[in-house]
C-alpha cells in the first residue's frame, strides 16, 4: 500500500472532515460509513512491498474479523494522514485514518500516538482481498462508544461530569466529554452570561441534560449544578445564622414594605419598620441598593429559607444615647410631632419622642391638646422622668413656665367664668393625673 495514495485520498476529504469535526452532532453512522469507504479505497490503492509487513503467526486461517469488533495492536508507522498498526496475534494490519484517531482537532496523528504505542480500536471495515489482511480501524469510535456508555449512566444517575470547552459558538459552548457535547447559553448559568469567551479552554462541571447516541447528540447542563451549589450554600449559612447576632450585608433590592439584604448565600428582609429609629415613609429614604449595612438577625426560618433582619437594632438606639446625655429636670427644645387626646408627643432628639401629658401642657385647664399646640411647633420642655427599661421619656411644658404666666385667649384654654360655685372636675382632681404614664 502506498502512503501517497492514502495521503491523496485523505487530502481530498480533509475539508469535509474539518466541517464534520466542527459540528455538534458529528460522527453520525452515515459519516462513519463514508470514512470506512474512503479508507477502503486507500487500501485498494496500496502497492505490495511499499511498507514493512507485520510478522505472521501462521494462524490467519483461524482468525476473522467483522465490523464492530474491538482489537488491540501496536503502532509501527505514523504518517501525515494515517496510522498503521500490527493487530496483536495475527498477520492483519490495521489502518487508522487521521479523522479516526481522535475527536479533537489535530494537524498530525503524532499529536496523539507514536510508534510502538499499544492501542485499542474498533473495526469499521474489513479488507481481505488478494490475501491482504487489512482492517480499517477507529480509535475515536471506540472511545466514543465507551464515552456514550458513561454519559448514559451519568444521566440515569444524575451524576456530575467534567468537560473541557473546545469551542465557543454564538449559541453556547462545545465541550469535550469523551464525545462532543453542547451547553446552550441558557443552561450555562442561573444568571445571564454576556461573554461566553471567558469559558474558552476551561474545564467545567456539567450534568447530562439530553442524549441521543444515534444522532450523536449530547446536551449538557451547567446551570443545575450552580443552582444546587447555591441551594447547599443557603442551607449551610441558614444553619450558622443565630438570632441576636449582628452581621454585615448588602442592600440588593427594595420594595414598598422593606429592603432585601444579601448576607452571602441568602437574602434576608429588613421590614420598613426596622430600617431606622426615625419614622420612614419610603424605603428609599433610608437605604439604597448597594449600601453596606450592619444588620441584627431577628429570626431564622430554615425550612422556608427566610431571615428577618433589623438595621436599626444593629445600632445603638437614639434613646440609649439620649438618656446617657441628658438627666431628669433638664430643660431642652423639642418639636411637636403628634397630638392625641391624652397629650402631645414631642421629639427631643432624632428618633426620640417623649410624651407631654395633657395635664402637663399648661397651668390652665386644657380640654384638647390641639387647643394649645400645633404639630411642628417648637417648644420648651422639661424632662420629668427617663424610663430606660420601657424606653419612655415623660415631659412637661408647664414646668418650664411660671405658674403666674397663665395662658390667655378663649380659643386656647378653658376658663370657668360662670357664677356657678359648684366644683369642676379640674377642681376635684387637680394634678392627680399629671404623671400618668400612657
Amino acid at each position: 500500500m502506498t502512503a501517497d495514495n492514502i495521503m491523496n485520498e485523505e487530502s481530498n476529504n480533509e475539508e469535509n472532515n474539518e466541517l464534520e469535526n466542527s459540528t455538534i452532532g458529528d460522527n453520525s453512522p452515515e459519516e462513519e460509513n463514508q470514512v470506512s469507504e474512503e479508507s477502503q479505497s486507500q487500501v485498494d490503492a496500496s502497492e505490495e512491498g511499499e511498507n514493512p509487513e507485520p510478522e505472521t503467526t501462521g494462524n490467519d486461517s483461524e482468525v476473522s474479523f467483522s465490523e464492530g469488533d474491538k482489537v488491540t495492536g501496536t503502532v509501527f508507522k505514523v504518517e501525515d494522514k494515517y496510522v498503521r498498526t500490527h493487530i496483536d496475534g495475527t498477520d492483519f494490519e490495521g489502518i487508522i485514518p487521521i479523522s479516526q484517531v481522535t475527536n479533537k482537532r489535530i494537524e498530525h496523528p503524532n499529536e496523539v500516538v507514536a510508534e510502538d504505542d499499544s492501542i485499542e480500536a474498533v473495526v469499521i471495515k474489513v479488507e481481505d482481498e488478494n490475501e491482504r489482511h487489512n482492517l480499517i480501524l477507529s480509535i475515536r469510535k471506540l472511545e466514543e462508544d465507551q464515552s456514550y456508555d458513561t454519559l448514559i449512566a451519568a444521566k440515569e444517575n444524575d451524576e456530575t461530569l467534567e468537560g473541557t470547552v473546545m469551542e465557543v459558538v454564538q449559541a453556547g459552548l462545545v465541550v469535550d466529554v469523551g464525545v462532543r457535547g453542547f451547553i446552550p447559553a441558557s443552561l450555562l448559568s442561573d444568571e445571564y452570561v454576556e461573554d461566553l469567551e471567558q469559558f474558552a479552554g476551561q474545564t467545567l462541571e456539567v450534568k447530562v441534560e439530553d442524549i441521543d447516541k444515534d444522532k450523536n447528540r449530547v446536551i449538557l447542563n451547567r446551570k443545575r449544578i450552580i443552582e444546587s451549589q447555591k441551594e447547599e450554600g443557603r442551607k449551610d449559612q441558614l444553619k450558622k445564622l443565630e438570632p441576636g447576632t449582628t452581621v454585615e450585608g448588602e442592600v440588593v433590592r427594595t420594595t414598598s414594605f422593606g429592603a432585601f439584604i444579601n448576607l452571602g448565600s441568602i437574602d434576608g428582609l429588613a421590614h420598613i419598620s426596622e430600617l431606622s429609629y426615625e419614622r420612614v415613609e419610603k424605603v428609599e429614604d433610608a437605604v439604597s441598593i448597594g449600601d453596606k449595612v450592619d444588620v441584627k438577625i431577628l429570626d431564622v426560618d430554615v425550612e422556608n429559607e427566610r431571615v428577618s433582619l433589623s438595621i436599626k437594632q444593629a445600632q445603638e438606639s437614639p434613646f440609649e444615647l439620649f438618656i446617657n446625655e441628658h438627666n431628669e429636670g433638664e430643660t431642652l427644645e423639642g418639636t411637636v410631632k403628634r397630638l392625641v387626646d391624652f397629650g402631645a408627643f414631642v421629639e427631643v432628639a432624632p428618633g426620640v419622642e417623649g410624651l407631654v401629658h395633657v395635664s402637663e401642657i399648661s397651668h390652665d385647664h386644657v380640654a384638647q391638646p390641639s387647643d394649645v399646640l400645633d404639630e411642628g411647633e417648637k417648644i420648651q420642655v422639661k424632662i420629668l422622668s427617663l424610663n430606660a427599661e420601657a424606653g419612655k421619656v415623660s415631659l412637661s411644658i408647664k414646668e418650664t413656665t411660671d405658674p403666674g404666666e397663665r395662658s390667655s385667649g378663649p380659643s386656647k384654654v378653658y376658663r370657668d367664668e360662670t357664677d356657678d360655685d359648684r366644683p369642676t372636675l379640674g377642681d376635684v382632681f387637680g394634678d392627680k393625673f399629671k404623671n400618668l404614664d400612657l
